[in-house]
């Protein structure tokens, strides 16, 4: 990627930008001025950039410099970088964990006991602790880099050509950033929906500062620029300074670094009519455009750490030469190489470009054998190239080049937005040479409506209409986010279905009852006798005549034990190979074949076979999937439609909360919550340690109280990643010495790489790993003699007894030959089981096999495990990693987030975060692809939800009455400034709010309020609005009237104030609609609730008989199901978790005197209520 974005803190953040980006990336003072260039040590002065710094009054221009005081303005205080006013809002200041503690520990039961008492507040440290503390956003800090190929010609061209180079850069940065103004650029406005805020708004442009870069950390020519982007806006609404929306800046970054791309090449081939070509990147990865004349092998040079360690070992060749007087064998060159290996990286140094560059230049030209500058001039020098207009890109073209990219989305998601489209549209036209960045945008942007108008949309149409001053100029609604609709295609929809349909379909083959019992009955040829949850599961399967069944295990619970009983149930019905096995990966297939005894293969693989052969499965077959959820949802569909021609019966196997399929997927989870009574296995057999079986589940669920299970049994270690990488190794290396089988396990590429270096020197140093050849691997890294190995693509040429080299494959290599070609023999085996691989695959194929991904690591079980953790990761990851092991699962947390091309850390890193607090973001990572129809329940929710419809109805409804509520301040008896300033005021929504829910309690607000200014001045007040505010919701306290006369308050579903009075037709239209929405899910939801006996309705008691009271215990029930789904509340709890802030705690407090007055109906009269401990009645008018 070309782009990449990490957040900024508020704060001193600002002095990052000075110290590690301004001045170089080195460690200098803050003192030292901005105005080196190019003689002098550092990178040059940061500049402003963004149409929003039009907004700052005139004193700042678009490419003037930027100060420390300007930075330390709006970057560490969110204010004016000239005058030092407040742009908005101050940054948020949010609690510590201490006082969070604190308040909610004062807010416990005071009739605990002691024991109670303390264990609630251990339990709330715990949860506080793992939160951690929320720091308030300062900006977005993207990193613009230009690819490596132009990096290097950068480097080593004269200072002409690369101040062009440089220009042609900084101008697809401005291009980019403009494009971001236009379609990624919103803040958020309104009252509180589920998820902030629930108007999205265009904004005035973006004021962002520009830092150019030279070089990486290792001091190779990295030419890149950090634009920060404040997080201070300015509304195109009202002009009122605002928050920038981040979702849609972590959304759109993939397709804005695909975008930047392929801008920097057109300016490129503009300038000097270079041409480019995409090369491949090796597996996993995609392809890389580069310019066509700058070679491989140069690249390389300027690319990786191998340098510097070339480096190292010839000092080290050196001092043995110079203390034995010859020069090493090869034996002992490999064994100084490895401990050069072992050498700390080097310190980034700040140096001029001047003497970067020459040092460049001297590296390319001996590379080269040629001057390297002479060579960048003969680059450079070429005809005028042939450049595209948007209009020479046929219709036909751009329909096809749409289909085409809702192809390749749709292989790899079920569902996907506007943003992943985008990006595969700009990848697809990447080979396009366009004349200005307005053609290349015109076409990446038809291309993406056409894929689009290819793709399914899944998000439901607006359920209300919205009134023309909250619609966007091109018509759609504020309350839709810009590209937040949700698309799918019809082909991964019909496959779901058909799953679905085979699902309930049970005219599948089975198996007699009495055969499955006696089959459970008797114990396998280990002696081992399924336990209860495993005969239950087996029944179902065997009897349920399901065509596609499904069989859900969590790690560890015996699914091999289940399915092994299975086999031989199924088989005694139905004959000799009639049971069957297929797995996403051979790996996977193979590890079936062997514990089952039955013929299997890859999905691949033997779809392939039929396409071919025509060959299929059999009638009264049983195909056993293992590891479904790996498998894409078209598998599956392609599999299960043949087993129901064939009259077979499918079985999917896997866990839904393990890693997900790598193509569209989600399928396994559907058909496993689309019923009711899905075989699931519960107890857990893999861990030596009962606590483990435990905790392990909760791993699943994502409970977070589970860390500190995990922690108070020695099982978590925190600190910064380099340390976490040599903790979680020498752990690994004792285990390995002290003869248990352990796995080394992260998600991160960087982190595997690095612990099997340091696995494999380790064993080059006591002689483990030995010989005198050794052969470099795709990635850098290299093998020898001894190395345990990993091959990473199938080759069934390659055959190795009577099996042969299968993806994930583990191996030990028993020789080099000259050729480059290995021996390997599998892991495990001291004779046999050998197989020789080419030079080409051991090069490109073959990796070292200490440390693996979470990937691999599923289906594997060992004595221990060692999982480095980090932020990124996610929760079915860390689950499947810390369940491997049996006697031990220890989690190794990085704290912190290396940046390979700067020195120190990033402000956007979280200083403050813990081993615990890392965790708890993990365990709520949730990183499962949803399918396509559960995607359609998701977005019907997320638009339907009382949530979402209430602040809606709220922001319409403060628009509405706005003008009323002005006008009744300013005839309050304020004085004309005091009337303005508040009206003007960030408080004026607030007092309008409170305003509207006690007129929906019946009290006169044209005459409380005046009566409330005339009751004290306002001259010592800082805001006006603020102050009324707390004197309406005062004096407000108790509903207006008493006894007989007190009326019921004119709220919705029991919780939303009405909005009454004089406004404009469509405004009353658009409210009525939302309240008609609200009433009607409420309603819904509480019939669901009751007829589902779902957990929350105990507390509500029985519906009482006589139909006028049954009609009013309704109508409190009901509030209480809005309220549940106005918050999200979930839980088994009625009113969930305690609320946190006033507009909630004013929701539940009616909530909470609705259920109290259900609970009360429902008794009957006669019967005495009971008080729960610690409760008071409710004061407030409701």
């Amino acid at each position: 990627m070309t782009v990449s974005m990490r957040v900024m803190s508020a704060g001193d953040g600002y002095k990052y930008l000075l110290r590690t980006v301004a001045a170089g990336d080195g460690d200098r003072s803050l003192s030292t001025p901005l105005t080196r260039y190019y003689t002098d040590e550092g990178s040059p002065p940061g500049r402003w950039l963004g149409a929003g710094v039009a907004a700052l009054g005139g004193a700042i221009q678009v490419g003037d410099q930027v100060s420390e005081p300007q930075l330390q303005l709006l970057v560490g205080m969110g204010r004016n970088p000239v005058t030092g006013d407040p742009l908005g809002l101050a940054y948020p200041a949010y609690r510590t964990v201490a006082e969070r503690v604190e308040e909610r520990t004062a807010a416990l039961d005071p009739t605990l006991g002691s024991a109670s008492s303390a264990e609630a507040v251990a339990r709330i440290e715990a949860e506080e602790a793992a939160r951690g503390t929320r720091r308030a956003v300062a900006g977005y800090d993207f990193t613009f880099s230009i690819p490596k190929s132009a990096s290097v010609l950068w480097a080593v061209a004269d200072a002409g050509t690369q101040a062009l180079i440089a220009d042609a850069h900084h101008a697809a940065v401005a291009e980019v950033v403009a494009f971001m103004e236009r379609e990624v650029a919103a803040t958020r406005t309104g009252a509180t929906a589920r998820d902030g805020a629930v108007a999205q708004v265009d904004v005035r442009g973006l004021i962002a500062t520009a830092f150019d870069h030279y070089d990486s950390r290792a001091g190779d020519p990295h030419l890149h620029t950090h634009v920060v982007i404040s997080n201070k806006v300015q509304t195109v609404l009202d002009g009122k300074w605002r928050s920038l929306d981040g979702r849609p800046m972590h959304a759109a970054t993939v397709a804005l670094s695909e975008l930047h791309e392929a801008v920097f090449a057109d300016h490129l081939t503009r300038t000097f009519g270079v041409e480019w070509e995409a090369r491949d990147m090796g597996r996993d990865r995609n392809l890389a455009w580069a310019v066509a004349s700058v070679p491989e092998e140069l690249m390389v040079e300027f690319s990786s750490r191998s340098r510097h360690i070339d480096a190292e070992k010839n000092r080290l060749i050196a001092e043995y030469v110079e203390k034995h007087g010859r020069q090493p064998s090869a034996t002992t060159i490999i064994k100084l190489r490895a401990q050069a290996t072992l050498t700390t990286r080097p310190e980034k140094q700040v140096r001029s470009l001047a003497d970067l560059t020459t040092e460049w230049r001297e590296r390319a030209s001996r590379l080269l054998g040629v001057d390297a500058t002479s060579w960048a001039r003969r680059v450079i020098a070429n005809d005028a190239p042939l450049l595209l207009r948007a209009d020479d890109i046929p219709l036909e073209a751009i329909a096809s080049l749409g289909q085409s990219v809702v192809d390749v989305v749709g292989e790899k998601r079920s569902t996907w937005r506007r943003w992943n489209l985008t990006a595969e549209a700009a990848r697809q036209t990447t080979g396009y040479r366009f004349a200005s960045t307005v053609d290349r945008e015109a076409v990446v942007g038809l291309v993406v409506d056409a894929a689009e108008v290819a793709s399914l949309r899944l998000t439901p149409p607006e359920l209300a209409t919205s009134p023309a001053v909250f619609q966007r100029a091109d018509g759609t609604s504020v309350f839709r986010p810009k590209h937040s609709t949700v698309f799918s295609s019809e082909v991964l929809l019909v496959s779901e279905e058909r799953l679905l349909e085979r699902a309930n379909t049970t005219t599948g083959p089975t198996v007699p009852l009495a055969t499955v019992e006696r089959i459970a009955a008797k114990p396998d040829r280990e002696g081992r006798v399924l336990g209860p949850d495993q005969a239950g599961a087996l029944a179902k399967v065997a009897l349920s005549g399901r065509v596609v069944d499904v069989l859900v295990g969590p790690a560890g619970a015996g699914k091999t034990t289940a399915m092994s009983a299975l086999r031989r149930a199924w088989e005694a019905e139905h004959g000799p190979g009639s049971v069957v096995g297929l797995a996403p990966s051979a790996v996977a297939a193979q590890a079936l074949a062997d514990d089952l005894g039955i013929a299997t293969e890859n999905t691949a693989k033997w779809w392939e076979v039929h396409q071919r052969t025509g060959q299929s499965f059999r009638t009264g077959q049983l195909v056993i999937v293992d590891e479904a959820s790996l498998a894409g949802t078209l598998s599956l569909d392609r599999i299960s439609a043949l087993a129901v021609e064939a009259g077979a019966k499918v079985l999917l196997v896997g866990d839904y909360a393990q890693l997900q399929s790598v193509d569209a997927g989600g399928a396994f989870s559907l058909l496993v919550h689309d019923r009711d009574d899905a075989p699931e296995l519960v107890d857990i057999h893999r861990f030596t340690n009962p606590w483990e079986k435990t905790a392990s589940l909760g791993l699943r669920h994502g409970r977070t109280e589970v860390i500190d299970t995990y922690m108070e049994h020695g099982r978590v270690t925190g600190g910064e990643t380099e340390t976490m990488i040599d903790a979680a190794y020498t752990a690994w290396r004792a285990d390995r010495l002290a003869g248990r089988a352990s796995v080394l396990v992260s998600d991160s590429n960087e982190s595997v790489l690095a612990l099997n270096q340091r696995a494999r020197t380790d064993l080059i140093l006591d002689g483990t790993v030995h010989g005198t050849r050794e052969v470099e691997l795709h990635d850098g890294t290299r093998a020898a003699t001894g190395d345990s190995v990993i091959t990473r693509r199938n080759d069934r040429r390659l055959r190795a007894g009577r099996s042969w080299v299968r993806n994930g494959d583990r191996w030990t290599v028993s020789d080099i030959r000259d050729d480059g070609s290995v021996t390997l023999r599998r892991a495990g085996l001291r004779w046999g089981g050998s197989v020789v691989l080419p030079a080409v695959y051991a090069a490109e194929h073959l990796d070292l096999g200490y440390a693996v991904t979470s990937y691999r690591a599923q289906g594997i079980t060992v004595d221990t495990s060692h999982v480095l953790v980090d932020a990124s990761m996610t929760r079915e990851n860390l689950y499947v990693a810390l369940t491997r092991g049996r006697d031990a699962n220890l989690a190794y947390v990085a704290i912190d987030k290396p940046d390979d091309s700067h020195q120190g850390p990033h402000p956007g890193d979280n200083t403050d975060a813990t081993a615990r607090s890392v965790l708890f973001g993990v365990l709520q990572h949730v990183g499962a692809e949803l399918s396509a129809h559960e995607t359609i329940t998701a977005e019907q929710d997320v638009w339907a939800n009382i949530g979402q419809l209430a602040a809606e109805y709220e922001t319409i409804a403060a628009a509405a009455q706005r003008d009323r509520w002005a006008n009744l301040v300013n005839r309050s008896g304020l004085t004309d400034d005091e009337a303005e300033a508040a009206v003007s005021s960030p408080a004026f929504g607030a007092l309008t709010s409170e305003l509207r829910r006690a007129e929906a309690n019946h009290h006169d607000i044209e005459a409380l309020l005046p009566r409330l200014v005339r009751a004290r001045g306002f001259s010592d007040a800082d805001d006006i609005a603020a102050v009324l505010h707390d004197r309406v919701a005062r004096a407000t306290a108790r509903p207006a009237g008493s006894g007989r006369a007190r009326k019921a308050p004119r709220l919705i579903a029991g919780l939303i104030p009405e909005a009454t009075g004089t406004m404009s037709g469509e405004l009353r239209q658009a409210l009525a609609e939302r309240r008609d929405l609200i009433e009607t899910r409420a309603d819904a939801l509480l019939d669901t609730a009751l007829t589902e006996n779902q957990g929350w309705t105990k507390a509500l008691g029985t519906p009482p008989k006589d139909v006028k009271t049954a009609a009013t215990w309704r109508r409190l029930a009901r509030t209480v199901a809005a309220y549940r789904d106005r918050y999200g509340i979930t839980d088994a709890t009625p009113l969930g978790v305690p609320a946190e802030d006033d507009a909630q705690k004013i929701d539940a407090a009616r909530a909470r005197a609705a259920l109290d007055r259900a609970r009360d109906l429902a008794r009957g009269p006669g019967e005495e209520p009971q008080r729960r401990p610690g409760q008071e009645p409710v004061r407030r008018s409701l």
